[in-house]
Order: structure tokens, then sequence, then C-alpha cells
């Protein structure tokens, strides 16, 4: 077990060194990503002659290309019942299998985990804290304007002593 008896001590020389190593190994990674990315969209994007997809892809006005081949064939495996056909269909055209409900309880759980972990820390200067409350708790508007009506009254009020103080100078 690591404690601190046991840790090796890098000295700045040779934390330097890893670094660059690093960073070296880190601009090859995306390079050759980036490279896999850029050929990737080189096949999709060609043309291709297909006695099943061409005249399919012509009746419908789209490009004869990979992609819309690749998305066909997809389409066909789903509609003759593959269910990951479906789900990745499902996935890429924007569909999404959570309700409403699930992304905003989704929502404001993250609001609630990043409150406690700003607590933690000691950030408290959140100066938006009670509408971001609010808003996490997702109220009507008639719960809002009670709230916020004895406020607004106040102020009114306090604006129109001051007023009658200003006329009697």
């Amino acid at each position: 077990m690591a404690n601190n008896e046991n840790l090796v001590r890098l000295t700045p020389t040779e934390a330097r060194e890893y670094g660059r190593r690093g960073g070296k190994a880190s601009g090859e990674s995306r390079r050759r990503k980036a490279d896999f990315r850029r050929t990737l969209n080189a096949l999709l994007t060609a043309e291709i002659e297909s006695e099943e997809w061409t005249p399919i892809l012509k009746a419908m006005g789209l490009d004869n290309t990979v992609e819309a081949a690749v998305n066909a064939a997809m389409i066909k495996k789903a509609l003759a019942g593959d269910v990951k056909a479906f789900e990745a269909i499902a996935k890429y055209s924007g569909q999404s299998d959570q309700t409403d409900a699930d992304l905003e309880e989704q929502a404001i759980r993250t609001d609630r985990a990043r409150r406690a972990r700003d607590q933690e820390v000691g950030n408290t200067d959140n100066t938006d804290g009670i509408q971001s409350f609010l808003k996490a708790m997702n109220p009507t508007a008639e719960d809002l304007d009670s709230i916020f009506i004895d406020k607004e009254e106040e102020k009114e009020d306090s604006d129109a002593k001051e007023t009658e103080e200003a006329g009697d100078v």
C-alpha cells in the first residue's frame, strides 16, 4: 500500500522529462485519431455503385454514398427486427430512451450534487443560490408569485415612504 514512506519523489528534471514524453505521446495519439476521422469521412462520402442500394438511394433523392447505403442497411435490419440496429438508429438520430421526467430528475440530482460539493469545498459564494434552488425544485408560477409578492410589496412600500419623506422637504 502506498504511503509517504514508500512514495518515489521525482526531481524537477525527471518530472519535466516525463511531462515532455507524455505531451509527445498525446500529440501523436491526437494526430492518429484525426487521421482516422479524415479517412473514415473520406470513405463514407465516397460514391458507391451497388445493384441493391443505388436504385433505392436515387429514387429517394439521396446521394449515392457509402454513408447513405450503410444507413439504409441499418434501417433495413431494424425493419427485419434487429433490436441493436434499431437502438443504434435511435441513438444517432437524436432520439433518447430517457423520458423528459428522467432528464429533469437527472438535472436536479446534478445540481444538488454540485451544491453539496461546493459546500464541502467551502465555495458558498453562489450569488444565484435561491434562484438555482427554486429552479431545481421546479415550482409553479403561482408558488413563485406568492413567494416574491411580499418582497415586492415591501419594496413598493419603502419606495412610497421615501417619496413621502422627499415631498415633506
